[in-house]
């Protein structure tokens, strides 16, 4: 009697996982799949040039390539909802004149916190994961506009950098007025990376404008609206963003 009971149940979930495989299916069924690879510019700064921050001496973009898939569900004929699994980076070299600018560093193995007048070189490295959830709007058959959230998971990172040719005036405007040189022995460094945040989130705009049956050219834009470091971190006084923008290419894998 027992098996027989058994026979039953699995007879009854047998034919429930088969009626959801096919609800699965046929739900699948009209989701369209693209590859993209593409290239990303742009900063971690604040909202504005700070008072603090006099000149932008020099700016290098890293390399910010942007990998990833993305799957579509059309709801009606121009709408749809599109998820996406990226692997990017955003990063960059720069350098800027300060004064009078709030730091925390590192000279001759002693740290020191103050405001700083003179030159700044920054490294940011981040990279990551990304998952964005938009919605699409199709305008006719050739172009495609999409808008939504996104969360990022950050595999690497990197906020580094040094102060040279300027000076630190320690604790507060008016403290001891320490040196710094050109020459790498007579530079102060800098390491803010354990202060950024593991986990960021934002806002994403873009288009997608087909070529052909398959390829696709791509241009986003991505604001990170959590900012790069904790809450808790105080040293750089000015909230500091992720602000890129990717040009691309996308490959339809299942239309």
């Amino acid at each position: 009697m027992r098996n027989r009971v058994f026979g039953y149940w699995l007879l009854a979930i047998g034919c429930w996982l088969s009626s959801q495989t096919v609800s699965a299916g046929h739900f699948l069924s009209d989701v369209t799949i693209d590859g993209r690879v593409g290239y990303s510019l742009g900063a971690t700064a604040p909202l504005g040039i700070p008072a603090t921050i006099r000149k932008l001496n020099s700016f290098t973009p890293t390399a910010n390539i942007v990998l990833g898939i993305d799957a579509r569900k059309p709801i009606g004929d121009w709408w749809g909802l599109q998820v996406g699994l990226l692997f990017e980076n955003k990063g960059m070299d720069a350098a800027v004149t300060t004064k009078n600018y709030h730091m925390e560093m590192v000279k001759g193995g002693e740290s020191l916190e103050g405001v700083y007048t003179g030159r700044v070189e920054q490294h940011v490295k981040e990279w990551m994961l990304t998952i964005p959830l938009t919605a699409t709007f199709d305008l006719g058959q050739d172009w495609r506009l999409e808008a939504g959230p996104y969360v990022s998971f950050l595999t690497a990172k990197d906020f580094s950098g040094n102060v040279s040719n300027g000076y630190l005036r320690k604790d507060n405007p008016t403290g001891q007025k320490i040196e710094m040189g050109d020459a790498p022995e007579e530079r102060a460094t800098y390491d803010f990376t354990d202060q950024m945040r593991r986990w960021q989130a934002g806002v994403t705009v873009g288009a997608r404008w087909l070529l052909t049956e398959r390829f696709a050219l791509r241009a986003n834009f991505a604001w990170g609206v959590t900012g790069v470091m904790r809450s808790s971190f105080k040293t750089v006084e000015q909230t500091l963003y992720p602000i890129y923008g990717t040009i691309g290419v996308s490959y339809v894998i299942k239309n």
